[in-house]
Parts: C-alpha cells; sequence; structure tokens
C-alpha cells in the first residue's frame, strides 16, 4: 500500500542510510568476536546431541572442555577435529564424554595438521547444513501440497502449559479454530540459561521449554493437524536468550517456521551482554536465512516500559536497525516480521487514530515485510469486556493497515494465563473483524494533511533525529543502549550476563559453520 502516507522519499532514505552507518560497527563487532553458545551450535551441526546424567548437554561438556585448554578465541573446530584425527576418541560424543571425565586433552593444530582438521570440521558440518537445506525444501513441498493459510494477516496464538504434551492438544485445537501460527512461548528464565535442556519436558513456568524434542514433537504434530485441515500450519518458538545461536540451529533441524529473533531484545530485558548478543544474533539470522525461517523482532517490548506515544520514533529507529542487521545476513523482505504494537493508553484522546498512523507508518517503511502486529497488554486493566473491545480495535487497525502477523489479543490479559475457551472467542473476535472489514485498507486513505499524516511524518522525523544523535556517541549504538534510549534500560556494553562466553577471534580463527553461512549470505 504505497503511498497513502505521502512520505518524503528523501526522508525515508536519509533514514536507511544513518541505520546502515550506525548499524556497521556492530556488524564489525559481530565479525570478530565469537561466543560459546556460536562454537556449541557449530558442534550442534556436526552431529552432536545428547546430555549427561545430570542433564548437562555434551556440547557444553565439550566446548567448556576446549577453552579451559587452549581458549575460546581459536574456535573450537581446529582442537576438536585434531583429537578426533588423533584418536582421542571415535566420534564426538565418545570425544565429550572422555572430555568431561578429563581424559582428554586439546591443543590447537598447526600446519597439515590443522589442515586436516578443517577440512574434517567442514565435511561434519556441511552435513548438518544439509540437513537444514532439506527441511526447508520439504516446508516449501508441504505447502504445495497441503495449501497456504487463504489470507494475510496470520492469525498468530500462543499457547504454553509448560508440558508439551499439553500444549500438542492445545495446539492443534487452536488451528482447527483457525489459527495460522501456533507459538510455543517460552518457560520463564530460559533465556538466561547457557545451555539448552534435553529431551521432551514437562514442567515449565508460564511457558514450555524451547527442546529439540519438543520441537520435533510440536512440529510432527501440526503436520497432522496440516494434512487435516488442508492449509500448513506454521510453528513458533524463540532463538532468543543466552543460547540463540543454538536455538537457531535446533529449529532449522526440526524445520520451525518462525522464530522470535530480535537485535537488542536480550539487552534490554534480559540484560544480557550486548557485545554477547550482537555476536549470537547474527549467527542465529545467517542460519534463519539459511533455514527459511520468518523471524519476529521485538519492538512491541519497548512500549510496555515506555510511553508508546512520547517512544514511537524509537520503535521506527529499531525496526531499521532490525532490518539492517537482517539483511546483513542474508535474510530476505519476506523473512522480515519487524514488530511494533497497539500499547497507547486507550483514554488518551485520538488513541485509536495514533496507533492508526504508528501502524500505518510501520507498513509502508517496510511495504515487503509480513510485520508483526502485537495486541494490547499493558493498559489492560483485568475489565474482561473492556478488554475484549480493545482488541476488536486493535484487530480493526491490523485490517485496516495490512499488517502481515496478526497475533491474537486476550480479554483475560493480565487476569489468568488463557483458558480454551478464552482462545475460542479471541479467535471468533479475529475472524468476525477480517471477515467483516479484511479488505477495508483496500478504501482506507488518510487525508494527506490529517492527523495521521501529520503524526507519522513527526514520527519518522524523530527517528531520524535520533539516529543522527546515536552516530555523535563515541561507541556509537553501544553507548546509546548504556544511556537507556530504547525501552529505558540503561545496559553498558561492559556489563552483563554472559560476557564472559565472549571471545575476540585470533588470527587462527576457523569456524565452518560460520564459513559456510557467510558464502551462502554472499
Amino acid at each position: 500500500m504505497p503511498g497513502k502516507l505521502h512520505l518524503d522519499p528523501a526522508t525515508v532514505r536519509r533514514a536507511r542510510s544513518l541505520a546502515r552507518k550506525v548499524g556497521r560497527p556492530i556488524v564489525r563487532l559481530a565479525q570478530d568476536h565469537t561466543t560459546v553458545s556460536v562454537e556449541r551450535a557449530t558442534l550442534r551441526l556436526a552431529g552432536l546431541t545428547g546430555a549427561d546424567a545430570d542433564g548437562t548437554p555434551w556440547v557444553n561438556r565439550l566446548a567448556d572442555a576446549v577453552r579451559a585448554d587452549v581458549g575460546l578465541e581459536h574456535g573450537v573446530a581446529l582442537p576438536v577435529w585434531d583429537a578426533l584425527a588423533r584418536g582421542a576418541g571415535e566420534d564426538l560424543q565418545v570425544l565429550a564424554q572422555k572430555a568431561a571425565a578429563g581424559s582428554v586433552r586439546f591443543r590447537l593444530p598447526e600446519g597439515k595438521d590443522a589442515q586436516r582438521a578443517a577440512r574434517a570440521a567442514r565435511r561434519d558440518v556441511a552435513r548438518g547444513i544439509r540437513t537444514i537445506d532439506r527441511r526447508r525444501t520439504e516446508r516449501e513441498r508441504l505447502i504445495t501440497r497441503w495449501g497456504d493459510a487463504p489470507r494475510q494477516p496470520w492469525i498468530y496464538l500462543i499457547v504454553a502449559t509448560g508440558d508439551i504434551h499439553e500444549d500438542i492438544p492445545q495446539a492443534q485445537a487452536a488451528a482447527r479454530a483457525g489459527a495460522d501460527v501456533i507459538a510455543v512461548i517460552r518457560s520463564t528464565g530460559q533465556s538466561l540459561l547457557d545451555y539448552v535442556p534435553e529431551g521432551a519436558t514437562r514442567e515449565g513456568f508460564a511457558g514450555t521449554y524451547a527442546t529439540q524434542e519438543n520441537f520435533r514433537l510440536m512440529r510432527a504434530a501440526l503436520d497432522e493437524s496440516s494434512r487435516q485441515l488442508g492449509r500448513y500450519v506454521r510453528l513458533t518458538n524463540y532463538a532468543s536468550g543466552l543460547c540463540m545461536p543454538e536455538i537457531a540451529t535446533l529449529a532449522g533441524l526440526e524445520r520451525l517456521d518462525m522464530m522470535l529473533n530480535d537485535s537488542m531484545y536480550g539487552i534490554l530485558f534480559r540484560d544480557i551482554n550486548p557485545v554477547r548478543t550482537f555476536v549470537d544474533q547474527r549467527f542465529s539470522r545467517q542460519v534463519h536465512a539459511r533455514a527459511g525461517i520468518i523471524i519476529n523482532t521485538g519492538e512491541d517490548n519497548y512500549l510496555t516500559t515506555a510511553d508508546a506515544v512520547e517512544a514511537a520514533h524509537t520503535v521506527t529507529v529499531s525496526q531499521l536497525l532490525n532490518e539492517y542487521f537482517a539483511k546483513e545476513a542474508g535474510l530476505a523482505d519476506w523473512q522480515l516480521g519487524l514488530g511494533h504494537a497497539f500499547e497507547i493508553d486507550p483514554d488518551l484522546p485520538d488513541s485509536f487514530r495514533l496507533e492508526l498512523a504508528h501502524a500505518l507508518l510501520a507498513r509502508e517503511l517496510f511495504p515487503e515485510a509480513p510485520l508483526k502486529w502485537m495486541p494490547p497488554t499493558r493498559h489492560m486493566t483485568g475489565d474482561v469486556f473492556r478488554g475484549y473491545l480493545l482488541d476488536g480495535f486493535f484487530n480493526l487497525a491490523g485490517a485496516l493497515t495490512g499488517q502481515g502477523i496478526l497475533l491474537v489479543g486476550m480479554m483475560t490479559e493480565a487476569v489468568v494465563t488463557p483458558w480454551l475457551s478464552d482462545r475460542d472467542l479471541a479467535l471468533q473476535n479475529v475472524r468476525y473483524v477480517l471477515d467483516a472489514a479484511g479488505r477495508l485498507h483496500e478504501d482506507f486513505h488518510p487525508a494527506p494533511d490529517g492527523f495521521i499524516a501529520q503524526r507519522a511524518d513527526r514520527v519518522l522525523g524523530e527517528a531520524v533525529d535520533l539516529l543522527e544523535r546515536i552516530l555523535e556517541h563515541d561507541r556509537g549504538l553501544l553507548d546509546a543502549i548504556a544511556d537507556g534510549t530504547f525501552g529505558l534500560m540503561r545496559r553498558p556494553a561492559d556489563a552483563g550476563k554472559g560476557l564472559d562466553g565472549v571471545a575476540r577471534k585470533s588470527p587462527a580463527y576457523v569456524n565452518p559453520a560460520a564459513d559456510l553461512l557467510e558464502e551462502d549470505a554472499r
């Protein structure tokens, strides 16, 4: 829907140019560093799975042993495959077991030994990349066979009981009721675990743990539903936190379709070190690009801590940065589920007009992206009737502005974890609005000099001003984050969880996964 706001093309170009200037030093920072999770993701691509009797994954055991002997700055590939070549273990799992027992020591090979280890590592990691390629092809084939959702926006609904075996029937019921995308929200606190739990889990806290087996079980269940319904039902989880690269890898291996993956969410709302986050998110997005996974970014979260009117321009800035970081990592426009939210105080005069201005601005700035539009949460009071009405207005705004992914709002938000009946009523709300007004965006043309157009122009101008101010900082975006620019959260670059898991790459650094993904991005 180009041109409804009559945005100044020069201002739009200026905004993107500034976002590139802000983002480039962060990309260089990510290219110059590695993390424990990037290295563990590499081992997972090479086929290392499972955990010890205490539940610690073998990838953690092996990476920790390599790090203790030779450091992380060279990567794990050369030391690990050199040890295999020297007969220290028959395969990766045996090697990890011996390393955990302290019966293997690692070295950094040189010369022909290093070349031999690098070739073997690339061969084994390439098998994992090929598996991801096959799963992407499989998705495309199933969409052709079963059909796709008949319309956009896709209806996106959350399930999460803590028990994967309870999540499955709820997810299938939601699909039968009209949901196009099922999101299994993650257990509270998992983003701060520096390991990925193993196996199917039956106890979580306000969510279900993200594990490879849980991914596999839910994907199989939704495939069954897709076959019955005659349309492919998409599956979402969360590639965020301290294990972002590993969870992205597992998602690619198990054919998930969307992943929550924001460049700053973990920094701002989980106090994860900024350098750790930017390194991990670049690798994870390269995996998503290869796997054909759509990312969902988290700008909606800023508006739960900052005022949705005063801070609207910070959402636009974050969207522009997320777009730059995503495309630099190889993602295409159709994979950019950039986030924004319906969070303006409903008691504010003209609140709905303001919401329309913000939503339409996002739509016109990113016309090819399947934007993810988030329902009201901050101003839900427990009055379920008022909440149901707010959700209806949210759905209407989505229809008027042509959003791509519509997260279903719950009238019991801030009261209880939704019951199945709550979800059914919420889906009825969405279906009514989309059936009655789903094509209303064809007729919706704000006055060129009216309230909506002027508000959108003002937010875009404030976003440009903010990007210019960020460039004035000595360390650009890192200093802006430290100053509390986004979501009012102050997060310095030399603090936060996971900093000890970051290493600057040495000249001898080798990572076949990073090499293969970089080659694909080019």
